[in-house]
């Protein structure tokens, strides 16, 4: 008698990584804990606390640049591998689950077709709450080391999605994924990406996700607002 693999959304690895010193990073110290792999067994996710001084929320990853990575409100990022699966035949070479540095490596989410506010459970106890779309940088661009890669990912506009956590739990690999908690909003990972990044006029309307949306989001939107309306 054959096993079934599980079917429906769900977590297929957590990933995490250890400091590691490049030439390619301009965070302090040199090093970068973006080289991220699957771990074996239960791992527990929580808030690591506030921008600047909180780190990774998943337990045994590294985030060795705090002014730009980590904190409650990138607690944790997450990629599909659907996704993954898109750039292996793009670039014609294989990407193992955590290629792009991502903590949880899913499969049936539309992870970057998410609203912001939306919330996930995984496993029994862990519920995550969407907040935005994950820039990338030279770290990034160094680490995946292919031509022209923040131009080439910032179109592709299939960023992935940070979250912040609302309970913390322990989750392995295999965990089913469910949405608790869908916004009536309408704004998603990707709208909020490019408003970020090649659509500034979106920023507007990202500010139907409110409170939900990661600080700098939030502010941006603000500030758009508040300067157009100043000119008018």
């Amino acid at each position: 008698m054959t096993s079934m693999e599980p079917t429906g959304p769900r977590l297929l690895t957590v990933n995490a990584g250890r400091p590691e010193a490049v030439a390619y990073t301009d965070a302090p110290g040199g090093t970068t804990g973006i080289d991220k792999r699957p771990v074996d067994g239960p791992v527990r996710i929580s808030d690591p606390g506030p921008k600047g001084t909180g780190g990774s929320g998943v337990a045994g990853d590294t985030v060795c640049d705090l002014r730009h990575h980590g904190g409650s409100d990138q607690a944790v990022y997450a990629f599909a591998r659907e996704e993954l699966d898109g750039w292996e035949r793009e670039l014609g070479r294989p990407l193992a689950n955590g290629a792009f540095g991502e903590n949880l490596t899913t499969r049936g989410v539309d992870v970057s077709g998410a609203l912001i506010g939306e919330r996930w459970r995984i496993g029994p106890d862990l519920v995550l709450e969407v907040t935005s779309g994950r820039i990338p940088c030279r770290t990034f661009a160094g680490h995946v080391d292919e031509p022209r890669w923040v131009k080439r990912f910032t179109r592709a506009a299939a960023p992935g999605a940070y979250l912040r956590v609302i309970e913390p739990g322990t989750v392995r690999a295999g965990d089913a994924i469910g949405i608790v908690h869908r916004p009536d909003h309408g704004v998603t990972v990707e709208r909020e990406f490019l408003a970020a990044t090649t659509r500034r006029d979106l920023l507007p309307g990202l500010l139907a996700a409110g409170e939900a949306l990661h600080p700098k989001s939030l502010r941006a939107a603000r500030e758009y607002v508040a300067k157009y309306a100043a000119d008018s």
